[in-house]
């Protein structure tokens, strides 16, 4: 019975195949990186739980339990790197991620179509820059002696600031120069979803007299809210995950206190200090608060009965 029931099914299975084939060859390349770069590597997620020797390999490394994790831990300045991984990020989620729907909300009011593209071309530029020339820009903008941010402060006769080497500016810094890198290219996906919108609904909205903010508010909005929540569980999922490249370009010795995250010590340990598994264990130790993370918000929004990933 097994065999004869499953028989249609593989039938429809190749037959599938055959006809889509065009489909599964594009997503062939995505697929084999992804599993290349980011399952194959798991394997070697168990030297966070040995004392990796070169020579004696990845299996044959002496097995130390969670040492490495409670070392992390126990750590003199753990809770100065993982609140400033923290905050840097919630900034960044609190921020940043309103900002790709209000501006895919107000691209999308735009009714001149040549104006329109433009306003999107040019939201999106930022976003394909690299990220040593957004820090440049940074730099070229903030600087104490000849930052246009300066030059303008003492223009309009205020005293310039050492913003790249105050503390309490890094955050604001790093987090808006990534609102402005990346807002644009991320109202892609909220202007996708308002283009599925039943024009037949906007005019009937229009004749009984709605204003523009309650077209948006009855209409759009609740579009975009299983989206919106999709997008907020998935953020919240990489809570920890810091970008190395740009926190390493803009900090320097003197704002280190808010600058140094888990990303960049694991750059001073791992690959210049040559601990392996130490700095293996605390990037395991990051990815299980991530994935906690986009558990227990998942769970939230599906108790609110909102969209969710399972």
């Amino acid at each position: 019975m097994d065999n004869l029931s499953s028989a249609p099914h593989s039938r429809r299975v190749f037959k599938y195949l055959r006809e889509y084939w065009p489909f599964y060859v594009l997503i062939a390349p995505t697929l084999i990186s992804f599993i290349i770069f980011n399952y194959i590597p798991m394997y070697g997620v168990q030297i966070a739980f040995k004392d990796y020797v070169v020579k004696l390999g990845v299996w044959d490394s002496p097995w130390v339990g969670l040492k490495h994790i409670e070392r992390f831990i126990s750590l003199p300045g753990f809770w100065t790197l993982m609140r400033n991984t923290f905050l840097i990020s919630f900034y960044s989620l609190l921020f940043g991620f309103p900002v790709p729907i209000l501006l895919a909300l107000m691209i999308n009011e735009l009714t001149h179509a040549r104006y329109k593209k433009t306003v999107q071309m040019v939201s999106y530029a930022p976003y394909f820059l690299s990220t040593v020339a957004v820090c440049g820009l940074v730099v070229l903008f903030f600087k104490r002696e000849t930052g246009i941010i300066n030059l303008l402060l003492v223009q309009l006769g205020f005293e310039g600031h050492s913003f790249l080497t105050d503390t309490s500016w890094f955050r604001t810094i790093f987090v808006g120069s990534g609102i402005w890198q990346s807002a644009g290219f991320g109202t892609i996906i909220y202007l996708a979803v308002l283009s599925q919108v039943d024009l037949e609904i906007i005019e009937a909205a229009v004749i009984d007299g709605a204003s523009r903010m309650q077209k948006i508010w009855y209409i759009y909005l609740p579009m975009l809210i299983p989206i919106i929540t999709i997008q907020l569980i998935l953020n919240a999922g990489s809570m920890l995950n810091v970008g190395f490249e740009k926190v390493f370009l803009l900090q320097n010795d003197l704002i280190m206190e808010t600058a140094d995250v888990i990303s960049t010590y694991i750059y001073r340990v791992g690959l210049l200090g040559g601990q392996f598994s130490y700095t293996t264990a605390i990037g395991f130790f990051n990815s299980l608060i991530n994935a906690s993370l986009l558990v227990i918000v998942n769970t939230v929004a599906k108790r609110l009965k909102a969209t969710t990933l399972w």
